[in-house]
């Protein structure tokens, strides 16, 4: 007859081993790409050097290679070699709602995570670090937000950048008027055609439109950061086996160096001619979130 020990490590035995010989014990966001025998990755058009159309009309940037990391680790996991990939444009407004009903699978983008979304969805660990700034004209006399007492600021609904200028702005008392915009796109143009006297949003997202803008050398970047904003890759909530996979699939690259040079492919000084050479915070959460295994 067993001894109660030898029973307890039996089936601690057991249940190690069912756990070790596939994702069966819980994975419904793999158990549906399997069966549909394709992956929905959500993607920004215009996001750069993040995530944005290139001159063949498919998305690339600094999410997109990252994500592709993620999405070869899901064929591995499920033994699909040629699991399709769908791609799904997606907008600050759209993407939390087309993650929380399981339209995509992942979202490769520039999305903040913070924790009032993750009500709705969960994220990857942090792959960018930034924050909200002002971008505005040369010569425009706009370097901190106080200077835009009077003027009107282009802001993307849904953003975090929204909520920060409005907060600030009321915790200051600085009467500003404001222009939403559905994307990047459209806060550009109301900078550029004199609608707007100003476009907030993420520092590095700025600097990338500035990159390609026509006239690069019209606009800046200024003032002091008005919220923090870490990236992270978003995927659905309630979903551990999955978000695990995605967690040491990143965990192996920044351990391994390979997040930072695909950093750099992008930032220093990427197609864009952006010029961000990886800050020392960056470095930081890289080391901190690449786990041994």
């Amino acid at each position: 007859m067993l001894s109660r020990i030898s029973l307890i490590t039996m089936g601690a035995v057991l249940l190690v081993a069912g756990t070790a010989t596939s994702y069966a014990d819980g994975s419904p966001v793999l158990d549906r790409i399997k069966e549909r025998g394709s992956i929905n990755m959500g993607h920004r058009e215009s996001s750069v050097p993040f995530s944005y159309i290139g001159d063949d009309g498919k998305p690339q940037g600094y999410s997109i290679d990252l994500c592709m990391k993620v999405i070869d680790a899901v064929k591995a996991e499920i033994g699909m070699p040629d699991l399709k990939i769908n791609l799904v444009p997606v907008t600050s407004q759209t993407r939390i709602a087309l993650m929380a009903n399981g339209t995509i699978d992942l979202e490769c983008g520039s999305t903040t995570h913070n924790l009032t979304r993750r009500k709705q969805v969960d994220y990857l660990p942090t792959t960018f670090i930034t924050g909200t700034k002002i971008a505005s004209k040369k010569g425009s006399g706009i370097t901190e937000i106080e200077d835009l007492e009077g003027k009107t600021v282009a802001l993307s609904l849904g953003t975090t950048n929204e909520k920060a200028i409005k907060r600030v702005a009321a915790q200051n008392g600085i009467n500003i008027k404001t222009i939403m915009v559905k994307d990047h796109p459209q806060g550009w143009l109301a900078l550029e055609t004199g609608r707007a006297d100003a476009y907030a949003s993420d520092h590095v997202l700025l600097y990338g439109l500035i990159s390609k803008s026509k006239n690069p050398e019209e606009f800046q970047v200024t003032g002091r950061f008005l919220s923090y904003d870490p990236y992270g890759i978003m995927v659905p909530k309630d979903d551990s086996t999955y978000r695990r996979l995605g967690e040491v699939t990143l965990a192996d690259l920044m351990r391994s160096g390979e997040a930072e040079a695909l950093y750099n492919k992008w930032f220093n000084p990427g197609p864009t001619q952006i010029n961000m050479p990886m800050s020392d915070t960056l470095k930081m959460a890289f080391e901190i979130q690449a786990l041994p295994h």
